[in-house]
């Protein structure tokens, strides 16, 4: 036992620095998004063209969270860590090649049937456009410019999963800065001279996949991966992968398919509904894509690692050690997003065409959304679990329950609620399938590492309650109640000292019931700092 011991905090240590590596991109990712996501609001709103941009930019947009955050990293990254365990590098480097060979031919055949068949995907994502003249044209158009987006995104997946079982994290996640910023000059430089300025946004987005595509170029030769050296198009771990993939792609998105119905009934619903949809899943994606998807993406290779090996009490623990973290950090952010909901909204996108309704409508999908939140998050963890075990089925199976409720829940809701009904339908949903997994996953696994995450969440539900409440009466303090119509400056301050007075709360709270993630945390931070 006291052998495993250095190991397994060594393998801790390993998760947790490399899931901060890949969280300050992402950050640094999601605050370009947000500046992104604001200039287009101004710009355009929430009205035809942004609703039209919104559900063609969907499509790529899902593709891009499928392979980059889902099938393609998640499958890959357990054949290739086997292959470089047990065969070597070289023979890992082989797979890689034959797999950039395979998968490049395979995105290209993707790409031109998607450009061929927009018509046909668009009336089956958004069949409420037809009622409204030239809005289905404009969608079907932009769906065209900006479906080979896949081609160079489908690429950067497959790199990051290279680069990740090497231990490199960063370009990876720094990647969708470049489509950001692509996207931002893009409104600026080209918008204005195109017929239709939403057109401009659309190439923006191609030019953000080629520069993503570019940037893991120089990382992934200095790791000693040469693209030109001879390789064939075909490897036997392709199988392995392709064979694992497949149901994957259902699995891992159960999130994603959900939000792709809400946009599908959302388009149904009054115009403007499928924006409010988008802009409220932006706020969410900041915590979802900095913290867990971080401490997933992370922690997949140490899985792997281990499942390789066959060392389960120490994949055992690596899980439990993931999910705690997730908790420790997503419920807090779960709350405060709730509590802060309509100023956090005003402030990053009232100006312009996103008008003071647009606001009150954007933070009731946002309230919806954040009951889901703690959720999302785990089910990335979970599901990263199941993978690097090469278990694809279960996933799978509790998947088709999970949209099954999904797709039942929304039209149940979205009559008395509109488009926060579907937001609260993509909450549950997931809900559903995390009780699920974790449900068969106990099984699977074994019960030892249960008892320490249920005192780890209780202590963290008790803290980010009281913060909560901490937050709610510095807000009413700071902000009027009346959020969307006090000034900028005033509603930054405001959110700035309850946010801060909410981080030191909370901090504050787990420190006072010993909280070991906090612990955690904070020692590698010093060891970090002194190194």
């Amino acid at each position: 036992m006291n052998q495993n011991q250095p190991q397994s905090v060594s393998e801790k240590s390993k998760v947790t620095i490399a899931a901060g590596i890949v969280g300050a991109a992402t950050f640094l990712s999601r605050i370009f998004g947000f500046i992104r996501d604001m200039v287009i609001a101004s710009v355009f709103g929430a009205g035809l063209s942004a609703d039209a941009f919104f559900v063609a930019f969907r499509i790529p947009n899902l593709l891009r969270r499928l392979f980059a955050e889902g099938s393609l990293s998640i499958t890959f990254v357990p054949v290739f860590s086997e292959y470089l365990t047990n065969s070597g590098k070289n023979e890992a480097f082989k797979l890689a090649r034959s797999a950039v060979r395979t998968l490049s031919a395979l995105l290209i055949l993707v790409a031109v049937a998607g450009v061929l068949l927009s018509p046909l995907i668009v009336r089956l994502i958004a069949p409420g456009f037809s009622a409204t003249p030239g809005k289905l044209a404009l969608t079907v158009t932009l769906t065209r410019m900006m479906f080979p987006y896949i081609f160079f995104i489908g690429l950067v997946a497959l790199f990051m999963g290279i680069l990740n079982v090497l231990g490199h994290f960063a370009a990876p996640a720094l990647a969708p800065v470049c489509l950001n910023i692509a996207m931002i000059g893009s409104v600026f430089l080209i918008a204005p001279f195109m017929s239709d300025p939403i057109l401009g946004v659309a190439i923006g987005v191609i030019i953000g996949g080629i520069l993503q595509l570019l940037l893991q170029v120089p990382f992934l030769i200095s790791k000693g991966f040469i693209f030109w050296k001879r390789a064939s198009f075909y490897h036997p771990g392709l199988k392995k992968i392709g064979v694992l993939m497949l149901p994957t792609i259902l699995g891992a998105a159960v999130y994603q398919i959900n939000i792709l119905i809400g946009t599908l009934l959302a388009s149904l619903l009054p115009q403007g509904s499928v924006s409010y949809l988008y802009y409220a899943d932006r706020l969410v994606q900041f915590p979802l894509g900095i913290f867990a998807i971080a401490i997933a993406t992370a922690i997949l290779p140490t899985l792997s690692r281990q499942a390789a090996a066959k060392d389960i009490d120490a994949l055992r623990e690596t899980f439990a050690y993931a999910i705690r973290l997730v908790l420790f950090i997503t419920i807090p952010a779960m709350i405060g997003l709730i509590v802060l909901r309509e100023p956090i909204v005003a402030l990053l996108f009232k100006r312009g065409a996103f008008d003071a309704e647009t606001v009150r409508q954007t933070a009731v999908a946002l309230l919806y959304y954040c009951i889901g939140l703690w959720a999302f998050s785990a089910v990335r963890v979970v599901v990263s679990t199941f993978y690097a075990l090469q278990d694809t089925r279960t996933p799978v199976r509790i998947a088709i329950i999970a949209i099954v409720a999904n797709i039942a829940l929304s039209i149940i809701l979205m009559k008395p609620l509109a488009h926060g009904g579907l937001a609260l339908a993509t909450s549950l949903s997931s809900i559903l399938n995390l009780v699920l997994l974790i449900w068969v996953l106990r099984q699977r696994l074994g019960v030892p590492d249960w008892h320490p995450i249920m005192i780890s969440a209780i202590k963290t539900v008790a803290s980010s309650v009281i913060m909560g409440v901490g937050v709610y009466i510095m807000a009413y303090y700071t902000i009027s109640s009346s959020s969307p119509t006090v000034p900028f400056t005033h509603l930054l301050i405001g959110l700035s000292v309850s946010i801060v007075s909410g981080l030191i709360l909370y901090a504050g709270l787990s420190l006072l019931m010993k909280s070991d993630e906090l612990k955690t945390v904070t020692t590698i931070i010093k060891s970090k700092v002194h190194r």
